[in-house]
């Protein structure tokens, strides 16, 4: 019998406890850190890019926080269009949902061509498009059975991940003191040329803002909380491990990178997709004399691409869905199946993320690149959007006579803590494109390119703001109720 979509129908709650905690806990864990870590060392020392990394990564500690108080109150799949909206004004709502849309929609395609990259490593006379077709067809899969299909997966792709890492820092702590590799290498790199500190202010801040790039994906939580068997446990749970893995893969694996691989080794600063053998985690593998750890290296930063195409297709779907359901978009995007599935928004997502891919494959990849740099900082705009609907939130609910202990959790250090992710969030966006101004002349394109996302967000904002004529919700009139149509 076929399985017909239904608007009557409902998500599955059918994420559990485990299923949240690795969802936060490899959410971010890719190739911001198995490859552009090297980088951001070999910028601005070791110190400089520990600095860097700690700063926003007590950003990402309020944001997840933030989101955390949200959506353990109002667990929602489509929770930032749909807090934005209630909270702030639904134009706003109608802006932010479409932009996190279409930044999980292209980066679905970016995550295609990456692993295409990665798998020529084994296979370099293999033709492209097949194995693009292969991988989308994987995720496609995972998330077209059930969300357990999504849960598991990303489960067992958050296990790869957390153990490479777990592996790597007792390798390299043994390095350290000298139990493998060779003699103990100590703090000595620290104080090799101008380190730990290398390239001054402006090194530590282009390394700050390309470490935000890094972290993002840790706010799927908010987006996978709709479908918890149990979000006022389940969601607290998760977001307290995100403080614990900020610390420990982030913070430690940089400070192990920095104490073996001096930041003036060159090859830091090759690190990228195409070539494998130059990850830092792959240096120091090498240097502690493990032969196959560029073929092992390449195989976990390819199960890390998967999943976050994987995490690019559901994220993309639900809130694809939840706009559906609010009347800000097409009607027939809300249906589910008897699955529990938005199958609909999964096809229309699906078909986007493979027309840019394919956008990728003609011609010199002009239009791929466009869409990809109109994407570079959508995931910023989604952060500042969290902080201001949850200020906005807790203004309301006090407003509306509340207390706090009603709360199943609460947002430590308000309102510094959404005031101080907004602030840093304003800075990373403004100085994303501060080298097109170091040459003699404005680099144009690249500002063009660094910024796009900026116009077409607020071209959605005021532009549904004319038609729709939606104003700032008051406070008092702010909705509280669990009801996801209540705002259109």
């Amino acid at each position: 019998m076929q399985h017909k979509a239904t608007p009557d129908a409902t998500l599955r709650k059918s994420l559990k406890a485990r299923h949240m905690t690795m969802i936060a806990l490899g959410g971010s864990i890719g190739t911001g850190l198995f490859l552009a870590s090297g980088g951001a060392v070999a910028e601005a020392g070791p110190g400089g890019a520990l600095l860097a990394y700690a700063a926003v990564g007590l950003m990402v500690y309020f944001l997840m926080t933030s989101l955390g108080e949200l959506a353990t109150f109002m667990p929602e799949s489509g929770s930032f269009n749909t807090y934005a909206g209630r909270f702030v004004d639904p134009a706003f709502g109608f802006a932010m949902g479409w932009n996190f849309w279409y930044n999980w929609a292209v980066t679905i395609a970016a995550e295609l061509a990456a692993a295409t990259v990665l798998i020529k490593y084994w296979f370099p006379e293999s033709h492209s498009a097949w194995w693009s077709l292969l991988f989308l067809a994987v995720i496609f899969t995972l998330n077209a059975l059930t969300v357990k299909g999504y849960g598991e997966s990303e489960y067992w792709f958050a296990m790869i991940k957390i153990v490479t890492v777990v592996i790597f820092l007792a390798v390299g702590v043994l390095m350290i003191f000298g139990i493998m590799g060779g003699p103990a290498v100590g703090f000595a790199n620290f104080t090799v040329g101008d380190a730990p500190f290398h390239g001054g202010f402006f090194a530590v801040l282009g390394v700050f803002m390309a470490a935000g790039f890094s972290f993002q994906g840790t706010e799927l939580i908010g987006v996978a909380a709709g479908e918890s068997e149990n979000p006022r446990e389940n969601v607290p749970r998760a977001i307290r491990q995100i403080f614990w893995r900020i610390l420990f893969f982030y913070i430690l694996a940089i400070l192990v990178i920095g104490l073996i691989i001096p930041y003036t080794n060159p090859n830091l600063l090759r690190g990228d997709i195409s070539d494998i053998g130059v990850s830092p985690f792959t240096l120091v593998f090498e240097k502690a004399g493990l032969a196959i750890a560029a073929s092992v290296m390449n195989a976990v930063i390819l199960t890390s691409v998967l999943s976050a195409g994987n995490s690019g297709m559901y994220a993309a779907t639900r809130v694809l869905f939840a706009l559906a359901r609010e009347g800000k978009a097409p009607r027939f995007l809300g249906h589910v199946n008897r699955r529990g599935i938005p199958m609909n928004a999964l096809l229309i997502t699906t078909a986007v993320g493979m027309l840019a891919f394919l956008a990728s494959l003609y011609g010199d990849g002009v239009v791929y690149n466009w869409l990809l740099n109109a994407s570079g900082m959508c995931g910023f705009i989604t952060w500042v959007g969290i902080a201001v609907s949850h200020y906005r939130f807790r203004r309301a609910f006090m407003a509306q006579g509340h207390s706090l202990s009603e709360l199943p959790y609460t947002a430590r250090w308000f309102p510094f803590g959404p005031l101080f992710a907004f602030a840093l969030c304003i800075i990373v966006i403004i100085g994303q494109g501060a080298d097109a101004f170091t040459g003699q002349e404005i680099d144009w394109k690249t500002m063009i390119a660094t910024y796009m996302s900026v116009p077409l967000f607020l071209i959605l904002w005021f532009g549904y703001k004319w038609i729709k004529r939606t104003k700032v919700v008051p406070l008092k009139e702010c909705d509280l109720s669990s009801d996801a149509s209540a705002n259109k």
